[in-house]
């Protein structure tokens, strides 16, 4: 019994000494910038909040179920061939009134947009978790290379899960990046990681920032947050509008589904076109993921001519078949007349192009 407990306070301790000195766990708020969080409508009881209800059914009575379906599921939930891309290259001087837009897989874009080039949710490294072996991305024909993302204006981030913001990427693309736009407190991460404090802004839902000629607008999803064992909740979730002079540009973030994305429809709207999450859903946790034809309904409610699904492609975070996400949300846009576009891995396209949709996952 001595040599166990022995055992058990060496292995407790070295996960907290890990944690602690990891990079990859983020940074937290000093005292003085802890109150200005704190004096948010949407920060309660130490944490922040949903504007609604939301509870994940991970009691644990539910794991027996849980891991019997992780470990002897018959979903195919990764890809048995490498994906295929295309990586084009991109105009860093797009200056019209046009909208291009760079998938990487997941929930990483570049948008070229009203002359600027911005990052979405930049994941671009080989592991949605703090250490190297877990929750491995897919293969792809070509992977993706660092050294090419160059001349970033901005990069904005949802919240600060692993498969949304990855310290690799930041550490290597930081210098390439003259801003950065989070949610509130997601910016300590960023701080602890190099960025200079004065190239960091943090947003509260509802509010905007003008960029050259695009508004940034933080605005609502319906979510959670946290990187360790005693953070969760500790900063913000957010989805986000760009307001261009010509185009509008939604982006859900991570979200169960809810009222506010009708709301973010009747403010912002209509969008021209709209980054909806549909991969990563489990009954078990469906108030913060949607299933795919709640994402459907979420751009129908956002007012956006155009979906794009995303939130899949990349990693194996769920239980679900990998193509279930676009094949499912493909189905129901069919049935609801909603028009939907599903580029390869790199391919530049413009947001109001017609035939980016080729099946290339089966």
């Amino acid at each position: 019994m001595l040599v166990f407990v022995v055992i058990v306070v060496f292995f407790v301790a070295g996960v907290a000494i890990f944690m602690y000195t990891s990079p990859q766990f983020g940074g937290k708020p000093s005292a003085e910038r802890l109150k200005e969080i704190k004096a948010s409508p949407n920060f309660k009881d130490g944490v922040f909040q949903n504007q609604i209800e939301t509870i994940m059914d991970m009691s644990l009575s539910k794991m027996p179920d849980l891991l019997r379906e992780q470990f002897f599921g018959k979903q195919v939930r990764s890809p048995e061939k490498s994906h295929p891309v295309k990586w084009d290259e991109g105009n860093a001087n797009q200056v019209d009134s046009l909208v291009y837009v760079t998938w990487f897989g997941h929930s990483a874009f570049l948008i070229e947009m009203e002359g600027k080039r911005i990052l979405l949710d930049p994941m671009l490294g080989g592991a949605s978790a703090p250490v190297s072996f877990l929750t491995k991305r897919f293969k792809y024909d070509l992977p993706i290379d660092l050294d090419d993302i160059k001349d970033i204006d901005a990069v904005i981030i949802s919240h600060d899960h692993y498969d949304h913001l990855d310290y690799p990427t930041i550490d290597k693309i930081k210098g390439e990046v003259k801003h950065f736009y989070t949610a509130l407190a997601v910016g300590e991460h960023l701080k602890r990681w190099g960025v200079p404090a004065e190239n960091v802004t943090e947003m509260d839902w509802g509010q905007s920032i003008k960029l050259g000629d695009l508004e940034i607008v933080c605005t609502p999803s319906r979510h959670f947050s946290g990187r360790g064992f005693s953070d969760r909740n500790k900063t913000q979730w957010a989805s986000w509008a760009l307001l261009g002079k010509n185009r509008k540009v939604y982006f859900s973030g991570d979200s169960g589904y809810g009222p506010h994305f009708k709301t973010i429809g009747e403010q912002y709207g209509p969008f021209d076109f709209a980054f909806i999450e549909c991969g990563q859903y489990n009954e078990r946790w469906s108030a913060i993921h949607m299933f795919p034809e709640e994402s459907v309904q979420a751009n129908i409610d956002v007012n956006s001519k155009v979906m794009m699904p995303i939130h899949w492609g990349a990693f194996n975070l769920s239980l679900h078949d990998w193509r279930d996400p676009i094949q499912r949300a493909r189905k129901a846009a069919d049935e609801k007349g909603v028009k939907v576009v599903n580029p390869y891995i790199g391919e530049r396209f413009e947001i109001s192009q017609e035939d980016i949709s080729e099946p290339w996952w089966e």
